[in-house]
């Protein structure tokens, strides 16, 4: 019995030792991807720092184009985020990232209706959550639902760990 204690004990404390956050302190990933919304689809691109085990900051590029029926409308924005990663206080895999936070962001739009554009600046605060699957350390899929400037409503795509 004193075996199988000291086994299961060895085997938990090694999966602890090589558990890792989804982004350690210093490290990076990439995101990019498609998003989702009521005005066009946003395609993205984005990176994320880690400042702390549990804590990322970053920025995101946003562009999105649709046409309305009466204008054709492209935005461009710009974003900064802050996230905390739940893994660490849930237990969570690190093979899994789930994460929420808050972004502050700034969109340009143009509104171009019969060769007469407008032009409209939009700036704003918004939250997210969202949540990562690593296929391996490196590769991974997101998720990430709310959002402010430029991608609000939604996204979806990759991310690579560098």
């Amino acid at each position: 019995m004193k075996k199988v204690l000291f086994s299961v004990a060895f085997l938990f404390i090694t999966v602890l030792i090589s558990a890792q956050n989804p982004l350690p302190k210093g490290k990076a990933d990439l995101n990019a991807g498609f998003g989702f919304s009521n005005y066009g689809l946003p395609i993205y691109v984005g990176f994320d720092y880690g400042v702390h085990k549990d804590i990322t900051i970053g920025g995101e590029l946003c562009f999105r184009a649709y046409h309305d029926g009466y204008y054709h409308n492209r935005g461009v924005g710009i974003s900064f985020n802050g996230n905390y990663h739940f893994n660490t206080i849930m237990h969570i895999p690190s093979n899994w990232d789930f994460y929420a936070g808050l972004n502050l962001g700034y969109t340009f739009w143009n509104y171009d209706h019969n060769y007469h554009g407008n032009d409209y600046y939009d700036f704003g605060l918004g939250a997210q959550i969202g949540g990562r699957y690593f296929f391996t350390n490196k590769f991974g899929i997101n998720l990430e639902l709310g959002g402010g400037a430029g991608s609000s409503g939604g996204k979806f795509g990759i991310t690579y760990k560098f």
